[in-house]
């Protein structure tokens, strides 16, 4: 009897087999979980994703025809930032206008046009804004714009996730927890993969919109600029869509219960997620007023510590606002929910190298508008992937544990950029023949980096839809985005100390005399990234030890 031998063919077809298991369970299942009522928030979401359709064109036009310092512009990313920490008052202002939300998604449509058409009238006739504004003022004007409009929006979409998960089956039998614990993951998870999925959208538009746009004549240069802002104005007229397909759906279900023989009463306890309007809360109202109103007064005045000011005082709302909401919950889910965002704050607060880096990029490596749409692309493309790739592993790991690896894994992933400015390219490119050179290294770094950018939020958002008090679900949103959100204006300002410190400058000249008003001087660039790099390393990981220490919970 021949002795039985080892079944290699059977190997590849056992590997396929549990790809193909794999495959199904992360992607086509979340394909399978998709519902109808689904929609319409996430075309308000995928409508902040097609924003980026102006960022490289943004960032070039700052480059070559505005002389901003990089101090400055961390600055305006300070204040542009800062809406996004009105989400708790706003996010109240939903719960108690309910029924009128839509409103608001055509006012922060309006705000996001405007905001283009100025870009468009910089762009196409200057001078003709010149004689109203310098144009410095008008490209603040539209970068303060455009955030308010975007997190008008963006609030009322986040409503409407937790609107868009039924509470009973289609045989009006409530569902169970689980059930619908699952679906707020997967809305979750649908919402990030729109955002991103505008990116990539969009990343493929530059790259076919951008290329050859660095040799073109000024001129035609110009024209490819306006054309990319006049295409941008499909952003509010998706976000509209998206509200106006909502009322049609919710008018469809109405009629079809009406048609089962079913009373009003019964219909709307079915349908409506807000059957009482929750009571004011003039604390959230009031301190979300205060803020503004303070914003607006300090950011109007020429006081040196502003950005401070304004930090430190929406801080001390900010946390007061979250304290007394966060008493609604039991105190297991309290210490979580407190835990999870003072992780999640910290690492999203770590600052970066600022625009410098990336006018480095441009001057030193010869990246031009065609290759960061390139970048822009995988980027997009990798992290939508991710979302599927990380399914499991975001609803299986806590928060502490997704965060960490991410601030290994992101350090790691700077090292190459650091070691570009100290001639790691040269020397790679020197040894591979001219292949591993600088837009080599650049395209590996993003395909790695890209897929981890989204997962920390995801298991938050989550748990936050599943758990908050029905009545106060939008509130609970906008407390937490407001907090984590105001980690990035943190970020922003740590990266205006730091440009403080580290004086980086690129050339600027007059567009029409060619005069050079300042030489570029990236000799202190270096010295930033490493200390970036470093600060992104400990502060979460310090975070994480610490809050394990005081025993705070992770969800």
């Amino acid at each position: 009897m021949r002795p039985a031998e080892p079944d290699l063919a059977r190997a590849p077809a056992a590997g396929l087999a549990r790809l193909a298991r794999w495959f199904d369970a992360n992607v086509l299942s979340l394909g399978r979980d998709m519902r109808l009522s689904y929609l319409p928030p996430l075309m308000v979401y995928m409508a902040a994703g097609i924003s980026g359709l102006t960022a490289i064109v943004g960032t070039f036009f700052v480059k070559e025809y505005l002389g901003l310092s990089a101090e400055f512009l961390a600055a305006l990313g300070f204040w542009a930032g800062l809406p996004w920490a009105l989400k708790m008052p706003l996010g109240h202002l939903v719960d108690l206008v309910w029924r009128y939300k839509a409103w608001m998604v055509y006012l922060g449509a309006s705000l996001i046009a405007a905001s283009l058409l100025i870009m468009i009238g910089l762009l196409a006739d200057p001078r003709a804004m010149a004689t109203v504004m310098r144009a410095e003022a008008w490209y603040v004007l539209s970068s303060l714009l455009a955030p308010i409009g975007y997190v008008t929006q963006d609030v009322v979409a986040d409503a409407m996730t937790v609107e868009a998960v039924p509470q009973r089956d289609e045989a009006g039998r409530p569902l169970d927890e689980a059930r619908r614990r699952a679906m707020h993951t997967t809305m979750q998870t649908l919402g990030r993969v729109a955002i991103i999925g505008g990116g990539v959208l969009v990343a493929l538009a530059n790259v076919f919109l951008l290329r050859g746009a660095g040799t073109l004549p000024e001129a035609q240069k110009v024209a490819v600029y306006v054309l990319v802002h006049e295409l941008a104005l499909l952003i509010p007229v998706v976000s509209v869509a998206g509200v106006l397909f909502a009322a049609w759906l919710q008018r469809r279900a109405r009629r079809r219960l009406r048609a089962e023989g079913l009373a009003e009463a019964e219909i709307s306890a079915r349908i409506d997620v807000h059957p009482q309007r929750p009571p004011v809360n003039w604390w959230v109202l009031g301190g979300g007023l205060a803020f503004a109103l303070i914003s607006v007064a300090v950011g109007l005045s020429d006081f040196r510590w502003s950005e401070e000011l304004i930090f430190g005082v929406s801080m001390a709302i900010i946390v007061a606002l979250m304290w007394r909401l966060l008493r609604e919950l039991e105190p297991a889910a309290r210490a979580t929910l407190l835990g999870t965002a003072l992780v999640v704050f910290v690492f999203r607060a770590t600052p970066t190298a600022g625009a410098g880096q990336t006018w480095w990029m441009i001057d030193e490596l010869g990246f031009d508008q065609q290759f960061l749409s390139v970048l822009s692309v995988i980027g997009s493309a990798l992290t939508l992937a991710g979302l599927f790739v990380f399914r499991r592993f975001m609803a299986e790991r806590s928060i502490y544990y997704i965060v960490g690896m991410l601030t290994v894994v992101g350090m790691l992933l700077m090292l190459p950029i650091v070691g570009m400015y100290y001639g790691l390219h040269h020397w790679t490119a020197a040894h591979t023949g001219g292949l591993v050179d600088a837009r080599f290294i650049a395209l590996v770094d993003t395909a790695i980096e890209s897929p981890l950018g989204q997962i920390a939020m995801v298991p938050m958002l989550a748990w936050i839809a599943n758990t908050a008090p029905e009545k106060l679900k939008a509130t609970y949103f906008a407390v937490m985005a407001s907090f984590t959100n105001l980690a990035l204006s943190a970020s922003q300002l740590g990266t205006k100390w730091l440009n403080q410190a580290f004086v980086v400058t690129r050339q600027v000249k007059d567009p029409v005399t060619g005069v050079v008003s300042a030489p570029a001087d990236y000799s202190q660039l270096g010295e930033l990234m490493l200390l970036v790099l470093l600060i992104a390393l400990v502060a979460p990981l310090a975070t994480i030890a610490l809050v394990r220490l005081a025993r705070l919970r992770s969800a």
